[in-house]
């Protein structure tokens, strides 16, 4: 199956449109179903074994709550940290913000393109960006410009997105089965025919020599991806589980 990226319904909707509404919860169950919450925590848990990172930034992020369930799972071990919530609807809520405060978390909506996010000049690395479904929606040049963006800007780049397979197609098919609404649908299929596979994501990385690269599947229909900054150039790899 070769990669297709096309346009996806929750993109155009205005945020408050009720069948917007109504996809982001359908979402919620879609993380769930693919077990994203999970993967995200445990390799970020992975990643920053010896202390928390001080700086999260998480592309895309849409409501928030996807990154307040994997603050929860992290929030015995990750004390302070702050979270910059980045997408260019502004619909996280001071009640999610409300939330990450009592995980002894600092949680920063950001209303603004990823784009312009990340090419604002900064003196500073980000320890840790994440993106939860959220690389699929490019097609592979303008993907190696965020990757490019992304490696000036962190020393750790974490990424969950759909498989592109005949079992995830099949699966975003039949999503109307749990209740999930049209625009959901439409964009489950158009999901999975963006997704990735193998080694696609490293490949777009820049500068792969002074990072390691890691890629796999993950569950039924997910695909995980993390760049690691090297601290000096070696083929050495620790891995990371899930």
């Amino acid at each position: 199956m070769k990669r297709r990226v096309e346009s996806e319904l929750l993109d155009e909707l205005p945020a408050d449109d009720s069948g917007a509404v109504h996809s982001r919860r359908d979402l919620r169950l879609v993380n769930v179903l693919m077990g994203n919450v999970r993967a995200l925590a445990s390799a970020a848990h992975s990643l920053f074994q010896e202390r928390p990172p001080g700086g999260l930034v998480d592309l895309g992020a849409g409501d928030g709550t996807l990154m307040l369930r994997v603050a929860r799972r992290l929030s015995r071990q990750w004390r302070n940290v702050k979270v910059e919530l980045v997408d260019r609807q502004g619909i996280v809520s001071a009640e999610t913000c409300r939330r990450f405060e009592a995980l002894s978390w600092q949680a920063e909506p950001v209303e603004l393109d990823v784009f312009d996010w990340l090419s604002r000049p900064s003196s500073r690395r980000i320890d840790l960006i994440t993106a939860n479904l959220f690389l699929h929606h490019f097609p592979n040049p303008t993907l190696a410009r965020l990757m490019q963006l992304a490696a000036e800007r962190t020393n750790c780049f974490l990424a969950c997105e759909p498989r592109r397979c005949a079992a995830g197609l099949a699966a975003s098919r039949a999503l109307g089965l749990l209740g999930c609404n049209r625009v959901t649908r439409h964009d489950a299929v158009n999901s999975v025919r963006a997704g990735f596979r193998g080694r696609e994501l490293s490949a777009l990385w820049p500068r792969k020599r002074d990072w390691r690269l890691q890629e796999q599947a993950v569950g039924l229909f997910g695909h995980c991806f993390v760049a690691q900054r090297l601290p000096q150039r070696s083929d050495a790899s620790d891995g990371w589980a899930l």
